[in-house]
């Protein structure tokens, strides 16, 4: 028998919900990421539960607790109940209807397997009860274990239900696959002979699962199958990904940052194949400016940040496969701390208008190629 444990499931919060969920008369579960992270002792994040009472009982029962009920998504079954501040997302068991490869179709169920089947991936469908015993339907404990990231079923048949399982095909590979033993063959095969159906998501849900897939620890083996198998260019056209393990390499443990990577892979017009913010947008376009730019990185820390001028400096040396620069950090640190010692009053009224504004790009100029040195009075002398 397989459990899992964690101060989360205990919670009385989390217990009060299984106590109002219980007195619909049905079961409530534990499901999904929750469970799965348990087991492999990786944070959880959020807890989801599946029941087979409907979100109607649900929410009458969580009220009569005393505890918020939210209809987050309940044309899917879903509610979130919020219990000592905590949600707990509960969906009621499904099972397909009609799916177009964006949305589905769904029946209520009163059929743990039911809602197993039409899941993703064998690890994503496994469910726990109250005290964590787990209950899988599918198969995903030998997969968990074996960190094999597998459809459930047909792999094209659960492509075909929602296309964005592609992505995730991916995603999930760089979040909890395993390196050495490569992604799922068939799963693979399936994505590649899929591929097509990329054309019906959103720019917004590919960006979203691209972000979460450049925001894993060691993206790269991942992106680089996304490559081979063709992947890669239709959500993000030019990309090129022979760069991006040595960028993974020499950033050394530091965060993982998304705009870094995505400049890391090149490609255009990711703003609106992606939906990106204005502000993630505006990062990308400015590191890959600069990769190639004669500007030094004490410039860049004091034009742009420190932050900034690191992503420069790794970005140029995995792409141009060269080492970090000596004294690094020492350069970008002086540039970001470095402050111009002329304001625009100290030239007038000699200067005004244009020329006021030519003669303080001159004179920072002259600054900044002197390290920061220069002081005000030997820059006005």
């Amino acid at each position: 028998m397989t459990t899992i444990r964690g101060d989360w499931l205990l919670a009385p919060a989390t217990q009060a919900v299984f106590d109002a969920v219980e007195t619909t008369g049905h079961q409530g579960y534990f499901v999904g990421g929750c469970v799965r992270n348990a087991l492999l002792d990786a944070p959880v994040a959020d807890i989801d539960m599946a029941t087979a009472a409907t979100p109607d009982a649900v929410s009458a029962a969580a009220e009569d607790a005393g505890l918020k009920v939210v209809p987050t998504g309940i044309e899917h079954g879903t509610v979130t109940v919020v219990s000592g501040g905590v949600p707990h997302e509960i969906t009621t068991f499904r099972r397909d209807v009609e799916t177009d490869g964006r949305h589905a179709d769904v029946a209520f169920s009163n059929s743990l397997e039911d809602d197993a089947a039409r899941r993703d991936f064998t690890m994503n469908a496994l469910y726990a009860d109250r005290h964590g015993t787990v209950t899988d339907p599918v198969g995903g404990l030998p997969d968990l274990e074996l960190r094999q990231v597998r459809f459930i079923g047909d792999a094209e048949a659960r492509i075909a239900e929602d296309y964005l399982r592609i992505l995730r095909f991916f995603r999930f590979h760089a979040w909890y696959g395993d390196v050495a033993q490569g992604l799922d063959a068939d799963g693979l095969a399936a994505c590649a002979a899929t591929a097509d159906g990329l054309e019906q998501l959103s720019a917004e849900r590919i960006g979203a699962e691209m972000s979460k897939l450049l925001s894993a620890p060691d993206p790269s083996p991942a992106v680089a199958a996304m490559e081979q198998a063709g992947i890669l260019t239709r959500v993000m056209p030019g990309a090129d990904a022979k760069a991006l393990p040595i960028l993974v390499h020499i950033e050394d443990g530091q965060d993982p940052n998304m705009a870094r990577r995505a400049a890391c892979l090149g490609g255009e017009g990711l703003k609106e194949q992606w939906r990106l913010s204005n502000a993630v947008a505006a990062e990308i376009a400015l590191l890959r400016d600069l990769i190639g730019a004669d500007t030094g990185l004490a410039e860049i820390a004091y034009r742009h940040g420190a932050d900034s001028a690191r992503d420069v400096a790794l970005l140029r040396g995995a792409l141009f496969e060269q080492p970090l620069p000596g004294a690094m950090q020492r350069k970008i640190a002086a540039g970001a701390e470095a402050i111009f010692p002329v304001k625009a009053a100290d030239l007038m009224p000699e200067f005004s208008g244009p020329a006021l504004g030519a003669k303080l790009q001159e004179l920072e100029a002259r600054w900044i190629a002197s390290g920061f040195t220069l002081t005000k009075a030997e820059l006005l002398g």
